[in-house]
Formats: C-alpha cells, structure tokens, sequence
C-alpha cells in the first residue's frame, strides 16, 4: 500500500491547489469504505476553508476551521485534481470540490478512509496511537538506541511498528537496513549506538530520496498528477532476490519477516 513517500508525494501535489481555497461542495458517491465515510463531510465541510494540508504518518490532513478532513489512501486509493464536472471513472467515489475544480477520490478497493473529525486532530483514534515521525529532527541515532534497549524483534520489524516509527513500511525499511549494512533479522535490542546512528541516517535518506523520486510505483499507486512513482526501480534490495548485489554482485536473499517479503545482501549487511 502507498507509503510514507506516496502520501508526502501527494500531500505536496495537492497542496497547492487546495490551500486556501473554500469548498462550495461534497459529493459521496460511495460510503462503504474501511471505515463508512460520515455523513458530516458532505454536511458541514462546505462553506469551510482549507487552512493547511499536511501528512501525519500515512495520513493527509486537510485543516479547516470546524475540523479537519483525514484520508488514508488504503492499498489503491489516489487523489487527484480534476474539474468537477470531469467524466466520472468507476471507483470514483468522492468529490470535494473547490467551485471550479475538484480533489477527486478514487480507489478500487475501497480499504481506503476518508473521515471529518471535529476535535483535535491529535485526539482521532487512527493518530493517536501513532509514534515518531522519521524526517522529523526528533527521530535520530539516540532516539533510535534508546527505543531498541531490550527489544528482542528483529530491526525490520521494529522500523515497521507504527506505533513506534511511522510511514517506513516493507519497501523503505528494507533499502534503510542496506544502506545502514544491517541485516533485517537483527535483534533490535544488540544494534550499538553506532549502528544506530548509521541507520537512522539512512532512513531519513532512504525517505528523501523516494520523495524526491515520487514514491515507489506499487500495484495501483499514482500521485496527485496521475504519474506513478519510480523510486523501487533504483531499489538495492527490494524485489530483486537472487539477482547480483548492486555494490558487491552477491545474489540478493529473500525470506518472509512478519508476513512481509524481506530481502537483504548477505555480504553487504551483517
């Protein structure tokens, strides 16, 4: 499903075209989503302003005065701007619209969110349980060393833990752990404080550089533009098991990790 990167991708695509601007209307064309969207975003968004777009994990966030607009893209949900009148695709589910043009919903598998939350966002139980942002200045080779004290999970899994780091799902954790010369089945409790270093680093590299590239293009994935993304074709590691290592010509290995793919350099990570 679309990562930390996809949803920054389009979080920065959209962004332009909706802050600022005031929604004159909602359509729902399907409400059966993950979660059914409620009945209040057709009901009182309107009128509202969009103050700012942000992401908080794999979430967008549309700030507006009564509350704020939280969409989760779910494992084929994408987001673009089209004119409201625009032919509708199937699986075109919901429309804000903006008067002369529209941020349109589209996903095919509907395991998607699009809910309207007036509190605090902070305070929604989908991003309360959340943990640290990675690109955040928060989240660096201490934080990492202190968090992984008596963690016995292996170090993928634990990158992977939302509840801990948020956004470095299957793709960015493993590319992280080579960059780092980390095996993923390590014991996250024995990385030193080095190692820890290193990694971190290399998650917020690894991150950037996937941004920079659009995201990774996974199944259905596209951004606000309708491109996909391009980033796993630069991968190291990822989806290139048994194929040379890009650093060192070591067959690339592959095991299952917490019911995800895994891949690794046997000679470059240890």
């Amino acid at each position: 499903m679309p990562e930390l990167p996809e949803v920054e991708t389009t979080c920065r695509g959209i962004a332009p075209h909706v802050e600022g601007r005031t929604v004159t209307a909602v359509a729902v064309r399907e409400a059966r989503m993950r979660r059914p969207v409620p009945a209040g975003l057709a009901a009182e968004l309107p009128g509202q302003t969009i103050e700012a777009v942000s992401r908080r994990g794999k979430y967008l966030l549309l700030r507006a005065p009564a509350g704020t607009v939280l969409i989760h893209l779910g494992m084929s949900g994408s987001l673009r701007v089209v004119p409201p009148d625009a032919p509708l695709r199937k699986h075109d589910h919901v429309d804000i619209i903006f008067g002369a043009q529209a941020l349109r919903y589209h996903d095919p598998r509907r395991f998607g969110v699009i809910d309207w939350w007036g509190g605090p966002i902070e305070t929604h139980p989908l991003i309360a349980p959340l943990g640290i942002e990675p690109l955040s200045p928060a989240f660096n080779g201490p934080w990492l060393y202190r968090a992984t004290r008596g963690r016995r999970s292996a170090i993928k899994l634990f990158l992977m833990d939302a509840h801990t780091l948020v956004g470095v799902g299957n793709i960015y954790a493993s590319e992280s752990l080579f960059r780092a010369g980390i095996r993923p089945a390590t014991p996250a409790g024995r990385l030193s404080a080095a190692r820890c270093e290193r990694l971190a680093e290399a998650v917020k590299e690894t991150l950037r550089l996937a941004i920079q590239a659009g995201g990774s293009t996974l199944r259905d994935f596209v951004g606000s533009d309708g491109e996909p993304g391009y980033f796993q074709q630069e991968a190291f590691v990822y989806g290139r098991a048994g194929l040379p290592c890009r650093q060192c010509g070591t067959p690339i290995r592959q095991q299952v990790m917490g019911q995800r793919s895994t891949f690794w350099c046997p000679t470059c990570q240890h």
